[in-house]
């Protein structure tokens, strides 16, 4: 069971130049509504991987206004077994300086009235508890740790982010809250893309790059133009981890895994009845 890989590329990341064979699929709606904006098909290395950028074309999309059920969904009618999330973060502790990854581990949620699940609210008419611990896929999240070391990239292994509703950033009082509650990083997008991902039976890992030191560091600026020269400045060094990450999953055998992920996401579904709809794999 080869693995079908999907990057979903965040704030600032919208193409893969490295894409060979590059074919453009329709961007039409499933039972969830219109995924951001259409999925790009190509090859690395011979093997065929998904691009979905998260704000759509022109980053027309806040964060909270994302539909992050469609855009999950037209992943799963591919088939994908493992998503590689880019997004940007502002950094809650100090030894993460700007240009950091952070490979995240965990989150806390913040948001508020985003649709977190597949079931109810015009989904399939069961209930599912997908457990969150692991979120994120820790054999995934090791290769891409392999994969900065090797690059010469500064990276940390795990993280906690949290997310908020944006599309504002933070208040001072927020980001010093922040990191008294355990955080180590903050975006936008996290939630509810990582549970939707988990309850669809996929690998998920975050690749986070920190863009600054939020604003609980006095000496620290938090606008929108500085986080895009950061994004500018590094998104080659994004694009590059990316690549040689696939091509490591492509090397290995995920079978097993693969199996466990589906496992666990029906499992997690109770309730309904006997003709109760669910996710089929």
């Amino acid at each position: 069971m080869e693995p079908v890989i999907c990057i979903i590329g965040g704030s600032g990341f919208y193409e893969m130049d490295e894409f060979q064979d590059i074919c453009r699929l329709p961007m039409s709606e499933n039972r969830f509504g219109r995924p951001s904006g259409p999925i790009t098909e190509g090859k690395l290395g011979g093997h065929t991987v998904y691009m979905l950028s998260r704000h759509g074309q022109g980053h027309a999309h806040p964060p909270a206004q994302i539909n992050y059920r469609a855009n999950i969904w037209a992943l799963k009618e591919l088939g994908v077994t493992h998503v590689l999330a880019s997004t940007a973060c502002g950094s809650l502790q100090e030894e993460i300086s700007p240009g950091s990854f952070v490979l995240v581990d965990t989150f806390i949620d913040r948001t508020q009235g985003r649709l977190q699940s597949f079931y109810g609210s015009g989904g399939f008419d069961s209930v599912a508890h997908v457990p969150m611990e692991p979120a994120f896929c820790s054999r995934t999240r090791e290769i891409v740790f392999d994969v900065c070391n090797r690059l010469g990239h500064k990276v940390f292994k795990t993280g906690n982010m949290v997310t908020i509703q944006g599309p504002r950033f933070s208040s001072r009082g927020e980001s010093i809250m922040f990191q008294k509650l355990g955080a180590d990083v903050i975006n936008m997008t996290t939630v509810p893309e990582v549970c939707l991902a988990k309850e669809a039976g996929m690998s998920y890992t975050s690749i986070a790059l920190a863009t600054d030191y939020d604003c609980w560091k006095l000496d620290n600026q938090v606008d929108t133009p500085s986080v895009l020269k950061v994004l500018r400045d590094n998104v080659t060094r994004v694009r590059q981890v990316l690549v040689e990450t696939v091509h490591s999953i492509m090397d290995q055998e995920w079978n097993q895994t693969i199996l466990n992920n589906r496992e666990v996401a029906i499992n997690s579904v109770i309730g309904g009845g006997e003709m109760a709809e669910r996710i089929q794999f």
